[in-house]
């Protein structure tokens, strides 16, 4: 089984637990919970296969696009920054608070 199928198999639950509605499937949230998952299933795989440096180059890709993502969520619902970043477990910055 690769990397990827089980990423497959949980995309349906990881849509539907940040889903804002039933039809939601590219909002900010979905996105970013979906990079989550994608980024822990490849750092799995990495950390068995070091040699893997195009899926090292994609890891750097899908980090900085969740960055940016996180970056604009941020600057437009800092609440729903904070509290997505909570549940993803992912680690925040030092931001001044406006």
């Amino acid at each position: 089984m690769s990397y990827n199928q089980g990423y497959q198999d949980k995309k349906g639950d990881v849509i539907k637990a940040n889903a804002k509605s039933s039809n939601d499937t590219g909002s900010t949230y979905v996105q970013i919970a979906l990079l989550t998952e994608r980024i822990q299933n490849l750092a799995k795989h990495l950390g068995t296969n070091k040699k893997d440096k195009h899926g090292q180059r994609g890891l750097q890709l899908m980090n900085g696009q969740r960055r940016r993502l996180l970056k604009y969520l941020e600057r437009t619902d800092y609440d729903g920054y904070i509290a997505l970043t909570d549940r993803l477990s992912i680690r925040r910055g030092q931001r001044i608070v406006k």
